[in-house]
C-alpha cells in the first residue's frame, strides 16, 4: 500500500498567507510534495506540468472561480479535489460536489479537520484494494468499463470520477437488488458518511447523465423511494 503522504498536493488560493498556513499544516503531518497557485491560470499550468495527486481549491479566485477551474481540470485530469471556501451555502456545496469534487470544507476550519478530510480522500482514491479485474457491463447502447473508469456510448467516452466509480461498483455488485442509500454512502465516503445523503443524490444524477438515454426518465439506475437505488445491468 502506497504511503499517501508521498502524494503531490496542489493548494490554490489567492491569499498567500492562507496557502502558507495550509502548507505548514501539511508539512507538519508529513506531506512534503506541495505546490502553490494563486489563480486559475497558475493552477492549470501546475496541473499540466507537475500532475498533482490532489488539489485544494478556493472558490473565489481573481481570474475566475473554483467551480470553473474544476471544470477545466476535469477536461484532462480526474484527480481528487477538495474545496476550501468561505462560501458555505448549500447551493455552493452541492454545486462543487456535483461538478465532481470529493469534499467541501467551509472557512474558517480546524487544521485537524482539513488534514483528516484530505487524508481520507487520498486513502479512498489511492489505496483501494487491488482487484484482478473490475467489471465491464452493458446498459443498452452504453458500455460501462469500471476497469478503466470510462463510460462509452453514442456521445463518445466519458470518464467516471472516483465517487461515481465507487457508487457504480457497489450498484453493479448488487445488480437487480435494492442498495440502500446508507450502503451507497458508505461505499463512497467510508464509515464517516453521515450527512452525505443529499450529496449522494447529486452523484446519482451525474451518473444518470452518463449512462441513461434520458436521464430524467431512468431505465437502468432506478430510484426505490424511501429505500435506495437499483441497477439493472447485464454483462458486456
Amino acid at each position: 500500500m502506497e504511503d499517501v503522504k508521498q502524494k503531490k498536493i496542489l493548494i490554490v488560493d489567492d491569499e498567500q498567507e492562507l496557502r502558507t498556513m495550509i502548507d505548514g499544516f501539511l508539512r507538519k503531518e508529513g506531506f512534503s510534495r506541495i505546490y502553490h497557485a494563486g489563480n486559475c491560470v497558475e493552477a492549470l499550468a501546475v496541473c499540466r506540468s507537475s500532475k498533482p495527486d490532489l488539489a485544494i481549491l478556493d472558490v473565489m479566485l481573481p481570474d475566475g472561480d473554483g467551480f470553473g477551474l474544476l471544470t477545466s481540470i476535469r477536461q484532462f485530469s480526474q484527480i481528487p479535489v477538495l474545496f476550501v471556501s468561505a462560501r458555505g451555502e448549500d447551493e455552493d456545496r452541492l454545486l462543487g460536489l456535483g461538478l465532481g469534487a470529493d469534499d467541501y470544507i467551509v472557512k474558517p476550519f480546524l487544521p485537524r479537520e482539513l488534514i483528516l478530510r484530505l487524508t481520507a480522500v487520498l486513502k479512498r482514491v489511492y489505496t483501494m484494494p487491488v482487484r484482478e479485474a473490475l467489471p465491464i457491463f452493458q446498459l443498452g447502447e452504453c458500455t460501462v468499463n469500471l476497469e478503466s473508469a470510462v463510460v462509452s456510448g453514442g456521445t463518445g467516452e466519458q470518464p467516471l470520477t472516483a465517487k461515481e466509480h465507487a457508487l457504480l461498483l457497489k450498484l453493479y455488485e448488487n445488480r437487480g437488488r435494492i442498495v440502500t442509500s446508507d450502503a451507497l454512502c458508505q461505499a463512497a465516503w467510508g464509515d464517516d458518511y453521515a450527512g452525505y445523503e443529499n450529496t449522494l443524490m447529486v452523484h446519482i444524477r451525474r451518473i444518470r447523465e452518463k449512462i441513461e438515454p434520458v436521464p430524467s426518465n431512468p431505465v437502468y439506475l432506478l430510484t426505490v423511494r424511501g429505500l435506495g437505488y437499483k441497477l439493472l445491468a447485464g454483462e458486456a
